[in-house]
């Protein structure tokens, strides 16, 4: 008995790799006229992702790259969720504020209530860098409001030269002076004497970092606090401090409970913080928030009711995803303080064993080992006939994406190797990272000094 099939179209039965659209340039530059199948758009787009290189392997990054399966469902389930729409969605509202006072209540702000979610002054964001403009346009307006003959004053942002590129941004985009304290060989943090020398009536406030981009160590912000203190009650300027703890303010509640940096100093006025960093949340979440409401201006705040009801918005960015706030959310249940304790402990220990053997090798100084955030950055010790960029070159061979660049302003003559080590990178992988660190030094000790890939640039965060 004879059977027949229906017929099918050629293309729906023609191996991934031999339909006759795979053998055309792929549509770049211009829309394609005609629609594709949407397993050969999926084969186009994939193949070419391929040749990025992994992201658990790339150790320049602060940013997120492994969360739990239950996390990523989650996430997937809420990106059809326009957060700016709280009236439509009232529980991915509410569960933003609720992360909101998390992070406040992390920071010790003050007048929080357990009745009242909105006791939280702050606001979720795509990330720090939002954040950094948020807290800074807040500085801004509350200089304006102390001083009575602002305009034609040219408002100053005092901190180092090893703050990240969103502050230079922000001093651009808004009309400040930035005030950059340099750096020196041996110290990659500001001191409270080079505040003290900076500041003046016109400073707005004055930038201290928890954990910076270049090295990872704590600014001292205590101290700087305590030095304006001094100041301001000798007479002179009273200026605020904002703290970017965009790396370390999941870090170190956890690590370094008992150090003050945040709220607890009273001079302390707004910290920002990324989520998707050592908040171990995918891109892009952040949060920014104030000791209390005094010190966010309500004419920051907008208040727009074509949504649905009166809503207040104070973001540079609109429209967004709810998937970001619920990933965070999702850790924040998960792990509570005592595992967000175990991982930075966890990852600490990973850390500082990289650093014990880069130290041990007798091939690197160490400069930061790990133990103020899960950060190591080293440098080559002594004239090794080749340069920190040569052995990040080596890596690449391996598979691993460590960077190498100089320091700002005042240490430029200083070259070093950074490893940020995040969840994900196991021991067994910083075993692995160690090894092809000693294979490719090894390799540029046999053909040293010449020929080395000396392509030095400054760091761009």
């Amino acid at each position: 008995m004879t059977h027949s099939h229906p017929s099918v179209p050629a293309h729906t039965v023609a191996p991934a790799y031999t339909g006759r659209m795979f053998t055309a340039p792929v549509p770049a530059l211009r829309m394609p006229d005609d629609p594709m199948d949407p397993q050969a758009a999926y084969r186009f787009i994939h193949d070419e992702l391929m040749l990025d290189g992994s992201s658990r392997l790339n150790l320049a990054t602060f940013v997120t790259t492994w969360m739990d399966p239950e996390a990523s469902t989650l996430m997937a389930e809420s990106f059809d969720k326009n957060m700016i729409d709280k009236d439509e969605y009232p529980a991915t509202a509410a569960i933003e504020q609720r992360c909101v006072s998390m992070v406040a209540d992390l920071f010790h702000a003050e007048n929080l209530r357990d009745d009242d979610p909105a006791s939280a002054i702050g606001v979720s964001t795509v990330g720090s860098s939002e954040a950094v403009m948020l807290g800074g346009l807040a500085l801004k307006w509350r200089w304006r409001a102390k001083t009575a003959d602002w305009q034609g004053r040219t408002p100053n942002l005092v901190m180092g030269s090893n703050v990240q590129v969103v502050w230079e941004k922000f001093c651009r985009y808004f009309d400040v002076e930035p005030r950059y304290l340099p750096m020196a060989e041996g110290r990659y943090v500001i001191t409270p004497e080079q505040v003290i020398d900076a500041v003046d009536e016109n400073t707005i406030g004055v930038v201290a970092i928890l954990g910076t981009t270049y090295t990872g160590e704590l600014e001292p912000v205590a101290a700087i606090c305590a030095a304006l203190d001094k100041l301001a009650a000798g007479g002179g300027v009273d200026v605020p401090v904002h703290v970017d703890a965009a790396s370390g303010g999941f870090v170190v509640p956890f690590l370094h409970p008992d150090l003050k940096w945040d709220f607890r100093l009273p001079r302390v006025v707004s910290i920002n913080v990324s989520g998707h960093k050592y908040g171990l949340t995918y891109p892009g979440i952040g949060f920014v928030v104030w000791r209390n409401a005094e010190q966010l201006p309500e004419e920051l705040v907008f208040r727009v009711n074509y949504l649905g009801g009166d809503m207040p918005t104070f973001t540079l960015n609109f429209s967004r995803p709810g998937n970001q706030v619920v990933g965070q959310y999702y850790n924040f249940l998960r792990l509570g303080r005592s595992g967000y304790t175990e991982v930075m402990r966890t990852l600490s220990d990973t850390a500082r064993w990289l650093s014990h053997q880069l130290a041990a090798s007798e091939h690197f100084e160490v400069i930061s080992d790990g133990s103020a955030i899960p950060v190591v950055s080293c440098r080559l010790a002594g004239d090794r006939g080749y340069t920190e960029f040569d052995v990040s070159h080596e890596l690449r061979t391996f598979g691993w994406q460590v960077p190498a660049y100089t320091m700002p302003e005042g240490a430029e003559d200083v070259a070093v190797l950074r490893v940020v080590v995040r969840e994900g990178l196991s021991a067994d992988l910083a075993r692995a990272l160690f090894d092809d660190i000693m294979k490719s030094v090894t390799a540029l000790d046999r053909v040293k000094p010449g020929g080395h890939y000396d392509d030095e640039q400054h760091f761009s965060h």
